[in-house]
């Protein structure tokens, strides 16, 4: 999402307010300010110590503690593979590769150019009869082979085709 800085820092004001500016707020005042950037900007995270009277390294610990926050923009659909020990079992790993060439991935490189895609390998989503399982914006899809996962993406560049 593009940002004008005044109208962001002036979202950024209002979350503070709202949350008394008080420093002990501070995780869910990250989490309302990536909803508005679908990130943590560095100049934000600034501006919020300063707002809250703490060091900026506070506030980036924070946001580097926990997986949740991200410091750079995610794409539009955030595709999740569990790599946990069922579904790494049942060849998660494979689904991951394959992901990472259909979309023009890597390890360091986890979302696509046109800012569709962003994969993410997690430790374990909680719902291991479905094994192997990918989330796409939190939307469940158990017993995923590769030919159901290209059918996926397939459907969702079908589905942001048409939208246009």
């Amino acid at each position: 999402m593009g940002r004008n800085s005044e109208t962001g820092f002036e979202q950024v004001t209002g979350i503070l307010d709202r949350h008394d500016r008080d420093r002990h707020n501070l995780v869910a005042i990250l989490q309302e300010v990536q909803e508005v950037y679908s990130c943590l900007p560095e100049d934000i995270m600034a501006y919020i110590a300063a707002a809250l009277g703490i060091t900026t390294g506070e506030v980036f610990g924070v946001a580097t503690f926990y997986s949740h926050f991200t410091l750079t923009p995610k794409g539009k659909y955030v595709i999740k593979v569990c790599d946990g020990t069922a579904c790494h079992v049942k060849n998660s790993t494979e689904l991951i590769k394959l992901l990472q060439d259909e979309l023009n991935l890597s390890e360091s490189k986890n979302t696509s150019d046109d800012k569709l895609f962003t994969l993410e390998a997690v430790a374990c989503l909680g719902a291991c009869g479905l094994a192997p399982l990918i989330t796409v914006n939190d939307e469940v899809y158990g017993s995923m082979t590769k030919e159901k996962t290209l059918d996926l993406v397939n459907r969702i560049r079908e589905e942001e085709v048409q939208s246009v």
